[in-house]
């Protein structure tokens, strides 16, 4: 028995489940923010009132990975935190998906030695990568607004698209040199 014979007369569905599912994960993500540097204090500018996270459904933060959906990595990670790292995105519910949030959780950043991981993709699947050193909040909203571009366009069946690059910056400051 589908669908179709236990909604009987209540009317007519005009969408895809697809839609519906992934309109429900767009707005419903819950993150789980693993701050470890200079880029933990944008990330959490980013949920003041001036920028205001929860107008796209991201106000409640989980100090549980199991509530989680969304990692956001913010900052460099040691050779020591990488299997903490990987440990909480293990217990993540599916689907996850995770944001690598400035230079140092992208590439490694200006530590380039033995201590860092040069990626937060080494040690986790990453999803958007948002450049900067530190990006501002703009560029973080920037970051999950594409990824609920990507969530829409995500398929039930759990297959992933490549990961999204934020490459350019927001906001252009010209320099007065004197």
């Amino acid at each position: 028995m589908g669908i179709e014979e236990k909604a009987g007369d209540m009317g007519v569905v005009t969408t895809s489940l697809e839609y519906v599912v992934n309109w429900g994960r767009t707005n419903a993500m819950w993150p789980l923010l693993f701050g470890l540097a200079c880029c933990a204090i944008e990330m959490m500018s980013a949920q003041s009132a001036n920028y205001d996270l929860s107008r796209f459904g991201m106000e409640i933060n989980r100090a549980s990975p199991r509530q989680a959906d969304l990692m956001i990595v913010a900052g460099r990670v040691s050779r020591k935190m990488a299997p903490v790292l990987r440990r909480l995105y293990d217990q993540m519910s599916d689907p996850k998906w995770v944001i690598a949030m400035g230079d140092c959780a992208a590439c490694g950043g200006i530590f380039n030695n033995y201590a860092i991981v040069q990626g937060v993709d080494e040690v986790v699947p990453v999803d958007v990568y948002v450049a900067g050193c530190p990006p501002r909040p703009e560029a973080l909203i920037d970051g999950i607004m594409m990824l609920h571009a990507k969530v829409q366009r995500e398929k039930i069946s759990g297959i992933k698209e490549q990961p999204l690059m934020l490459q350019h910056a927001l906001l252009q400051v010209d320099v007065v040199k004197k």
